[in-house]
């Protein structure tokens, strides 16, 4: 009966360690899908500004800016997904 005693002991030390590294993934995770957001909310400002100042320009079509305001938003997408993944 003594001996099961430390199994025990050691079996629980293994379990809480085991979730210690689930805890840390989690907020690694998180950390990365919070600077996505960011990164995200800031390329929308960012492509509003550049449609804009095109428009103020004067110098394209609607259509071309709307094209300019869509690849600036696309390269803040894939700049969001490589934080992530």
């Amino acid at each position: 009966m003594g001996k099961l005693r430390p199994l025990g002991t050691t079996l629980l030390a293994g379990l809480f360690l085991a979730t210690l590294a689930d805890v840390s993934w989690s907020t690694e995770q998180a950390q990365q899908r919070q600077a996505g957001r960011d990164v995200k909310q800031t390329t929308r400002q960012s492509a509003r500004d550049t449609k804009q100042d095109c428009r103020a320009a004067n110098q394209q079509s609607n259509a071309a800016c709307r094209q300019d305001k869509r690849q600036t938003k696309q390269s803040g997408r894939q700049t969001a997904r490589d934080l992530k993944y």
